[in-house]
């Protein structure tokens, strides 16, 4: 359209001169497009091919003409169908599970209610700050980095429901499992047995088997988070949180887990 039409928008009042390309913005453009090529195809254009006999191509045209896959047939070919939407259920089924999980930012983890911490930190913060150490940590023969983040973010999910249970609570491991069990089964069913809802299903009961490597690791950060978080408090409001070190003491199974614990240790006891 460009150079068919150059001599006209040069002749066209002022109002319109903004349609007519500078020779220096032409420029900038072609060696742009140049250098994306050559990019691209770092190892330079093509040489033209030999030319054809003619009596090959003659034949190669024929046959070209006869054949129903010609640039006629292609050209009449469908495009590919679009990626149908997400339906207005499944949007739905998504903004209820979403506003369950809302009580993991506000549930206050009971542990440090208990102690007296003030403003402690919620489900929600202790889950995200495990999926940040299975993000940073060192990558581990036969651990998949990327279940160990999706199980971190999931492990605790059941407690929107159920809230954070503890030791002292009174309530047996079994009990508790049955509980938070329930929930989780509750909230796979508001994503609507999606396959969403099966791998969230799947990554709950393998950490709470605690068998897979993952499981393993995952376990670890759950303690050295808690530790972690403990000696914070410690440092920032004079608590002595002494009793959550020596619950986890001993515990940790994975040479990550141990590492990071030992870190932890040897800070609080400088301080």
């Amino acid at each position: 359209m460009w150079s068919g039409s150059r001599a006209f928008f040069l002749c066209a009042p002022p109002s319109l001169a903004f349609l007519v390309p500078s020779l220096a913005a032409a420029s900038a453009a072609a060696a742009a497009a140049h250098r994306l090529r050559s990019r691209l195809n770092p190892l330079g254009p093509r040489p033209p091919s030999p030319p054809i006999p003619a009596r090959r191509r003659m034949a190669t045209e024929a046959s070209a003409a006869a054949s129903p896959s010609g640039d006629a047939a292609s050209a009449s070919a469908s495009p590919p169908s679009p990626s149908p939407l997400p339906s207005p259920s499944s949007a739905s089924s998504a903004i209820d599970f979403l506003t369950l999980c809302h009580r993991l930012k506000t549930t206050k983890r009971a542990g440090w209610v208990k102690r007296d911490v003030k403003d402690p930190e919620s489900i929600g913060d202790h889950m995200y700050r495990m999926g940040l150490m299975a993000l940073i940590a060192s990558d581990i023969p036969g651990v998949d980095r990327n279940k160990c983040i999706k199980m971190a973010i999931v492990h605790d999910i059941a407690e929107a429901i159920v809230g954070d249970i503890t030791p002292s609570d009174g309530i047996s491991k079994v009990e508790k499992s049955r509980r938070e069990r329930e929930a989780l089964d509750h909230m796979c069913r508001l994503l609507g047995g999606e396959s969403q809802a099966k791998e969230i299903n799947e990554l709950w009961m393998e950490y709470e088997a605690n068998l897979s490597p993952e499981a393993k690791v995952v376990k670890d950060l759950d303690k050295v988070e808690m530790i972690l978080q403990a000696l914070e408090y410690e440092n920032e409001q004079g608590k002595d949180l002494d009793e959550f070190f020596v619950s986890t003491a001993g515990k940790f199974q994975t040479e990550l887990g141990k590492a990071w614990a030992s870190e932890i240790a040897s800070r609080r006891k400088r301080q």
